[in-house]
């Protein structure tokens, strides 16, 4: 099928690794521009690097997302460089420690600078450009703001406020003919999933019990799976989806454990 990308300057935060590489990976296919907003250059340029040898289109800048200064300064950078922005991908973020118990106010604020804030500064800054094409926005959410997860209160918020700004800026910029949808991600193999998980005193262990409690298949989600249904949402091929949180997780969240037998 034919998403009818080709071309379409897509910004897509977090995008050098893990599931937002997935994403960029996915859009470049699809005859996208993706726009990769990170932290780290090196990390930016040797993903970049890599879809350049292949012919296909992508581009990066360097930004710190938790600086709302730096957050409007790349939008506008990106704008001056293409003209245009046509679809926006917030999926950086990390799941940390910030707990009730172990945490305090600083590091609660920072993490939500982390995880939720630059989401809405980067919608805020790309609407102007986003209301001339009539583009889309995704927002990559987590199970943890369904399930809870333990020792983590600022990113469970974080993605509380995640869920609440797609269903807010879908009602927000109906007007505008933006779509607004989020996905979620449960368990997924990443980079930063692989790291948490051999961090375990158990991690074998760890990893089976958890396979066990995915009811399709009983196997981790794949990023290009995620990556496959966000490029679907940002294109003209779901034209008429806006307002949803789509859950991408085999089933985790939702379906009865009794299915998995556990």
């Amino acid at each position: 099928m034919d998403l009818e990308l080709r071309d379409k300057i897509v910004l897509v935060t977090g995008g050098a690794k893990g599931i937002g590489e997935g994403i960029v990976r996915q859009l470049a296919a699809e005859g996208a521009v993706p726009v990769i907003i990170g932290r780290n250059e090196n990390d930016n340029l040797k993903l970049i690097n890599e879809l350049h040898a292949k012919k296909l289109h992508a581009f990066q800048f360097k930004a710190e997302l938790s600086k709302p200064e730096e957050v409007e300064q790349v939008v506008q950078a990106v704008a001056a460089k293409f003209g245009r922005i046509d679809g926006l991908v917030n999926n950086a973020g990390v799941n940390d420690s910030v707990g009730l118990e172990s945490g305090n106010y600083t590091a609660f604020i920072d993490s939500l600078h982390k995880n939720l804030i630059h989401y809405y500064l980067m919608a805020h800054h790309c609407l102007p450009y986003l209301k001339n094409s009539k583009g889309s926005i995704v927002n990559i959410g987590s199970k943890v703001a369904d399930t809870g997860q333990g020792g983590t209160s600022a990113y469970a918020a974080s993605n509380g406020g995640r869920n609440a700004l797609t269903r807010e800026w879908a009602v927000e910029l109906l007007p505008a003919g933006i779509r607004v949808n989020a996905v979620i991600v449960a368990e997924c193999y990443t980079p930063l999933y692989q790291q948490w998980i051999t961090s375990l005193p158990d991690a074998d262990t760890k990893l089976a019990a958890t396979l066990r409690k995915i009811p399709l298949g009983n196997r981790m989600t794949e990023s290009a799976e995620i990556a496959n249904a966000v490029v679907f949402l940002l294109s003209e091929r779901s034209s008429h989806t806006t307002g949803q949180l789509i859950y991408v997780d085999g089933g985790y969240v939702h379906l009865d454990r009794a299915v998995t037998g556990v």
